[in-house]
């Protein structure tokens, strides 16, 4: 049963992935990578993962994603004629593309995959054990990052709120 569920989101993700590139209109385009990153969580479901194929499906299918469906939107690529390409730059980008395509057969001809050591109890990737090691091992850098993390927000809202203040006089002054 995980072999058939490993190869139908194989299969789903690949298919996916070429409907992104294949897609004239950029919004489906948008929408296929969508339901390509929600089978990319289920391959993390199946690695036992759980945590991470729910941070992967709220960062990269919600946030991001949203935010390229905006800009696609606002920007209103929807041309009815794409814009024109020179053979040259077709050529050169399948060359491009070739070359990756060999560099990644090279760089993994010889890799061989070594099991993780503690993998036999089934309790890797559980959020149980990530939490026990972030508040046990780790609460120290963890903690140091959430106040970095907290100034960097106060920061933020101190500058958005200084340049509106500046856009605001200047258009009182007008």
């Amino acid at each position: 049963m995980v072999a058939f569920l490993f190869y139908l989101l194989s299969a789903v993700s690949v298919l996916c992935a070429l409907l992104v590139l294949l897609m004239r209109n950029p919004v489906h385009s948008v929408l296929s990578l969508i339901i390509a990153f929600f089978a990319i969580a289920g391959h993390y479901v199946l690695l036992n993962a759980q945590f991470l194929a729910i941070v992967h499906v709220i960062v990269y299918a919600g946030a991001i994603m949203v935010l390229f469906l905006f800009v696609l939107m606002i920007l209103n690529l929807n041309k009815a004629a794409p814009p024109y390409q020179t053979t040259l730059v077709k050529v050169m980008g399948a060359i491009a593309g070739g070359l990756l395509l060999v560099t990644m057969v090279a760089s993994l001809k010889h890799s061989a995959i070594q099991p993780v050591a503690g993998a036999e109890d089934g309790q890797i990737g559980l959020v149980k054990n990530l939490g026990k090691a972030l508040f046990t091992e780790y609460v120290v850098p963890f903690e140091i990052s959430s106040i970095l993390f907290l100034a960097a927000m106060v920061g933020a809202v101190t500058l958005g709120m200084r340049n509106k203040k500046d856009n605001s006089s200047a258009i009182t002054h007008l």
